[in-house]
C-alpha cells in the first residue's frame, strides 16, 4: 500500500520487513567503506573483544534500515522525494552476524515546507530491532514529502 500526503498523521506507525545480516553484507560493506576493523573482519579478534563475536558495522544496519523503510515497503512511494537527514541517532547495541533487523518508525512530526507550497517536512522517530525485539539503534528521520502525486509514480495496486 502506498500513502497519499492526505493519508499521513502524526502518531502514524510503520513496520519494516526483516533483513538477515549475513558475513557477505559485512565483508562487502567494508570492502565499500575501506572499514576493514578487525572487529567486524576477524573472528579471532572478535572473540577476545566484549562482543565475544564479530559484529555488523554500525553505518551498515542504518543503511539498510533506510533501504527497508521507504524503497522496500514502498508505503511512502507516492510521496518521498528526498532523504533530509538523520537526528540524535544512538548505536545503542551490536548486530552480530546472522541477525535479522527490523525498523519501527513512526511519524512525529509533519510540517510544511517553508520554500515550497506543494512539499512538507516528515519526521521520522526510528528504531532499528533485532530478531528479539531488542532496540540496536535509534534517533530521528527527516523525509522531504509531495503533497502532490509524483509524476510517473501510479498507486499501488
Amino acid at each position: 500500500m502506498s500513502y497519499t500526503y492526505a493519508d499521513l498523521h502524526v502518531g502514524m506507525s510503520f513496520r519494516s520487513p526483516g533483513r538477515t545480516i549475513t558475513d557477505a553484507d559485512v565483508i562487502g560493506f567494508a570492502g565499500l567503506t575501506g572499514d576493514f576493523s578487525e572487529l567486524h573482519t576477524s573472528d579471532v579478534y572478535a572473540k577476545a573483544s566484549q562482543f565475544g563475536r564479530r559484529v555488523a558495522h554500525g553505518m551498515l544496519g542504518l543503511a539498510f534500515a533506510h533501504g527497508l523503510m521507504w524503497p522496500r515497503t514502498g508505503e511512502l512511494r507516492q510521496t518521498a522525494i528526498a532523504f533530509l537527514g538523520i537526528d540524535g541517532w544512538k548505536f545503542v547495541a551490536p548486530i552480530f552476524i546472522g541477525d535479522t533487523i527490523f525498523v519501527n518508525y513512526r511519524i512525529a512530526e509533519l510540517r510544511d515546507s517553508k520554500s515550497r507550497p506543494t512539499q512538507a517536512i516528515a519526521t521520522f522517530d526510528v528504531e532499528i530491532v533485532n530478531q528479539d525485539g531488542a532496540i540496536v539503534q535509534q534517533g530521528r528521520k527527516a523525509l522531504l514529502v509531495s503533497k502532490v502525486p509524483l509524476p510517473g509514480v501510479e498507486a499501488s495496486q
